[in-house]
C-alpha cells in the first residue's frame, strides 16, 4: 500500500512540475514580448525627440526671420493654459454647488 501511495505522490509532483514548466515558458515569452515592446517604444520616443528638436530649430529660425519673440509667445500660451485650467476647476466647483441633492 505504501508503494502505491508513493507512486501517486510522485505522479502528482511530476504533473505539478510539468504545469510549472509550461507556465514558466509562458511567462518567459511574455517577458520577451514586453522587453521587445519597451525597446520599440524607446526607439520611437528617441525618434520623436529628435524630430521635436529639429522642428524647434526650424520654428526658431522662422521666428527670428519674422522677428517674433518665442519666449513671449510661450509665456502667453502658458497663461492661457493656466486660465483654462482655472476656468475648468471653477466650472466643476459650481456644478457641484448647483447639484440639487447637495442643497437638500
Amino acid at each position: 500500500m505504501g508503494l502505491g501511495s508513493t507512486t501517486k505522490k510522485i505522479q502528482m509532483l511530476a504533473d505539478t512540475a510539468e504545469k510549472m514548466f509550461h507556465r514558466l515558458n509562458e511567462v518567459r515569452e511574455q517577458v520577451d514580448t514586453t522587453q521587445e515592446t519597451v525597446q520599440n517604444t524607446g526607439d520611437r520616443v528617441q525618434t520623436l525627440e529628435t524630430e521635436i528638436v529639429e522642428q524647434r530649430a526650424i520654428i526658431e529660425a522662422i521666428a527670428t526671420e519674422l522677428d517674433i519673440d518665442l519666449d513671449a509667445v510661450s509665456a502667453d500660451a502658458h497663461i492661457l493654459d493656466a486660465e483654462a485650467e482655472a476656468g475648468a476647476v471653477d466650472e466643476s466647483e459650481s456644478a457641484d454647488t448647483d447639484d440639487p441633492e447637495t442643497e437638500a
